[in-house]
């Protein structure tokens, strides 16, 4: 027993030992690390400062522009639609889409025959019809001649009878006789009756020949101009377009054949908000004369037209917002109806506003303004237009100063900047020019005149060009990639 409790004791004394061992240990290890900290040198921070692109805000008199998407729509349009059922017996050479017609010119024939047959009995019916009213009026001249002897005859006999009661009231003659002439001119009166009834009948008769005379005209004109329409003509000069009919067919009553368009008579339709079309009328709500064009890119090149502003249409349009604006083309040369076009439209002058960045300007219309000591400080503008990547603004009491042309997140009030000033900020860069040698020069000619799809006007600008001392190398590389030039 004695013996057990000196070893617990001797384990107890040992644990104790390497304990204290252990607390030394991390008190010696605490202590140096806190020595080598202490002896380290202090380092001083420095401000970092950031490189910023900084504009300066210019007020002055600046156009804005209206930009938008409208579609090019033929303002005359013209449908060639069959006027009765038949068969097509004829096609004029060249009708087909894309073809060019004039005002005048046979497109289609119809098969006649019927038509023809329809003309000819009217006109024999215009002539029995002519022949009933000549015998009318003969009918009427001989009635009225009649009734005129009638009335004659009645005059003789009213003379008898007066003559015979004046002799009665002498003494001479009988009552017999004056009676008897009596009888004699009431018959003659009944006969005057009866003949006058003849004239009536006889004007009747007249008035009817000569309405059935007019409506047999009438027919016969209507057959003419049936006649006439199997011979389709194009009504205007234009374009053909959707032909559907071949030689030989059979069509039916106003079936439609082909679709006449005027290319010098188009029209962008487009649509704008509410608040761009309040800016495009006068205090009396007519739309403004309003400077504007439309352009297309095709291939790379853009052809563009001016155009006038020629009407609002009157409804907005279920489930549509803002209005839709019609605009004339004025130019409309490689323009056709369908087109997506770009519409760009100049609004009233504004003075004294500034044409910054859009990256410039916070949405709640804040800025950076550059401060003395090269520091940035909190300003505020007041946005009016976006004008593509930039903005109009005008600046209270910042005019004249420089602000961070394009904010980021490190950016910020009493930050210390780099100003980065650009003068030609803004400016579009001149193009690179290059100077061909007569064979590349002759190479790119002959592929500006191989390209079928080539405008006219597009194709002789790009020639110009071509033929000058130096040519803009984005239009050679254009070029070279098949497309149209620049």
């Amino acid at each position: 027993m004695r013996f057990l409790t000196r070893s617990l004791i001797a384990v107890f004394l040992a644990a104790m030992a390497l304990g204290l061992l252990g607390l030394a240990a991390l008190t010696v290890q605490s202590a140096l690390q806190e020595r080598a900290a202490t002896d380290e040198p202090q380092r001083m921070t420095r401000e970092r400062i950031f490189t910023a692109r900084v504009v300066t805000i210019q007020p002055g008199e600046i156009t804005p522009e209206l930009a938008a998407f409208g579609e090019v729509r033929a303002r005359r349009t013209l449908e060639l639609r069959a006027p009765f059922a038949g068969r097509v017996i004829g096609i004029a050479p060249g009708v087909e889409n894309g073809a060019a017609v004039s005002a005048g010119e046979l497109l289609l024939q119809l098969d006649p025959a019927d038509a023809q047959s329809a003309r000819d009995l009217a006109h024999a019916d215009l002539r029995r019809a002519d022949a009933e009213m000549r015998d009318a009026a003969r009918s009427l001249e001989l009635a009225r001649a009649d009734l005129i002897e009638a009335e004659a005859q009645a005059d003789l006999r009213r003379r008898a009878w007066e003559r015979r009661r004046s002799l009665s009231e002498r003494g001479v003659g009988t009552e017999a006789a004056i009676e008897e002439a009596e009888l004699a001119f009431a018959a003659a009166r009944a006969a005057v009756i009866t003949r006058a009834q003849a004239e009536a009948q006889s004007e009747a008769r007249l008035d009817t020949a000569e309405t059935a005379l007019e409506r047999q005209r009438i027919t016969l004109a209507e057959a003419e101009r049936r006649l006439a329409e199997t011979r389709i003509t194009a009504g205007f000069d234009g374009v053909l377009s959707d032909v559907t009919v071949v030689e030989g067919g059979l069509v039916g009553g106003n079936e439609r054949l082909a679709q006449i368009i005027d290319p010098e008579a188009l029209e962008v339709a487009f649509r704008l908000s509410t608040a761009q079309y309040l800016r495009l009328i006068d205090a009396a709500g007519a739309l403004i004369p309003a400077p504007g064009e439309a352009a297309i890119d095709l291939g790379g090149i853009e052809i563009a037209s001016p155009l006038r502003l020629a009407r609002a249409s009157p409804a907005v349009g279920e489930g549509q917002t803002g209005r839709l604006l019609y605009a004339e083309l004025l130019a409309p040369r490689g323009f056709r109806p369908g087109d997506f076009v770009t519409v760009r439209i100049g609004e009233p002058a504004l003075q004294g506003v500034a044409l910054v960045p859009a990256t410039a300007v916070d949405a709640t219309g804040g800025v950076l303004v550059l401060a003395e000591d090269d520091r940035l400080e909190a300003g505020q503008v007041e946005l009016l237009r976006r004008q593509g990547d930039m903005v109009l603004i005008r600046a209270h009491g910042l005019n004249g100063r420089e602000i961070v042309a394009a904010r980021t997140p490190l950016l910020g009030e009493g930050i210390r900047i780099r100003p980065q000033r650009d003068e030609a900020a803004g400016l579009p860069e001149a193009p690179s020019m290059v100077t061909l040698d007569p064979d590349r020069r002759a190479a790119l000619i002959a592929r500006v005149h191989a390209n079928a799809f080539m405008p006219d006007q597009v194709r002789s600008r790009i020639l110009d060009q071509l033929e000058a001392e130096e040519v803009p190398a984005q239009l050679i590389e254009r070029l070279d990639q098949g497309g149209r030039g620049g």
